[in-house]
């Protein structure tokens, strides 16, 4: 279902960006904008063009769909699932790796 109130809309980028470690600085930098019409973007306050929303996706590697669409449950259990991981040590994410294609190849 698609999401029409921009500050849940908002808060999508700004969670992805902080997962990608970037600051709003340096995000507005990469998508050609400038600070203030970033920061209003993700603050909800301001509607953003498609252009500069297709900016922002290029930069934080997401769709449009993962911005202007609501997750299914499952789905956000697996991104919260995925961020835990990519914050695990490199030997926990071999194990994790290996158990899954054990999983698959069932």
């Amino acid at each position: 279902m698609l999401i029409f109130d921009l500050s849940v809309i908002g808060t999508k980028i700004y969670e992805r960006r902080r997962r990608c470690g970037l600051t709003q600085s340096e995000a507005a930098e990469r998508a050609g904008l400038s600070e203030r019409a970033y920061a209003d973007i993700e603050r909800g306050t301001a509607n953003a063009r498609i252009v500069s929303l297709l900016k922002i996706c290029s930069v934080l590697g997401v769709t449009p769909d993962d911005l202007l669409t609501e997750n299914s449950r499952c789905e956000a259990d697996l991104n919260e699932l995925w961020s835990e991981l990519n914050a695990r040590p490199i030997g926990e994410k071999k194990t994790a790796a290996a158990v899954l294609e054990a999983l698959l190849r069932r």
